[in-house]
């Protein structure tokens, strides 16, 4: 049940695109669980419309090997949605082109191992001169334990990112508390020594402003 099934004379799609343009998404890179089902995103843009378009999704698309048509669908114009012409039975198309975007997304069903591989969404426009373009993405499928190894790992660096950041802080306030401790205990040290020095009896020194009695001259 691979991705296989309807194999035609593959066109070529590596002509220049003039106002055409598809596109997979901000990525092109999909991981999916082995027997589940996944999304193929794309869509395609034009600056002056379209009119009898034919757009066709490929699996592993070589100019030199061939490839295999997994999903065939034309569109009369943007009053109408596309009309399905051919496609594997594991193949679902999810999108609509009466929108605001032309969104020619596709759904693979039941995804094997066999299905990892290079998806290329090609598209193209008879109002533009036969113009055509296509955008490909990458399908990678793994077990479960496989993704949930790969977010354990994730939460794991989260965890010791957002660990580090806590004993970061939890050693600033120690550092902060010892610092203010030190000068709370330099400045009651420095207050002492004033009070100190400013009760201390000079007598003995003789200073001026001494405590010690002066005696009174003799008389003559």
């Amino acid at each position: 049940r691979g991705s296989a099934g309807l194999v035609p004379l593959c066109l070529h799609v590596l002509a220049i695109a003039f106002a055409l343009e598809v596109s997979v998404g901000k990525t092109n890179t999909v991981m999916a669980l082995n027997n589940s089902n996944v999304l193929l995103p794309c869509i395609f843009t034009t600056c002056i419309g379209f009119q009898d378009l034919d757009f066709t999704w490929y699996f592993n698309l070589t100019e030199m090997v061939g490839c295999s048509l997994i999903y065939h669908g034309k569109i009369k114009s943007k009053a109408s949605e596309p009309i399905l012409v051919e496609r594997n039975p594991r193949v679902e198309f999810v999108g609509s082109t009466t929108g605001k975007d032309n969104n020619i997304s596709i759904v693979l069903k039941n995804v094997e191992f066999s299905d990892a591989g290079r998806y290329t969404c090609h598209v193209k426009n008879p109002k533009e001169k036969k113009a055509q373009h296509n955008a490909t993405i990458i399908l990678t499928v793994v077990q479960e334990s496989k993704l949930v190894e790969a977010d354990n790992t994730v939460t794991l660096i989260i965890v010791g990112i957002v660990g580090g950041l806590i004993g970061l802080l939890i050693l600033f306030m120690l550092v902060k508390r010892v610092v203010l401790f030190i000068i709370k205990k330099t400045q009651d040290g420095k207050k002492e020594c004033l009070v100190s020095s400013s009760g201390n009896d000079n007598t003995e020194n003789g200073l001026a402003g001494s405590k010690a009695e002066q005696k009174a001259p003799p008389k003559a």
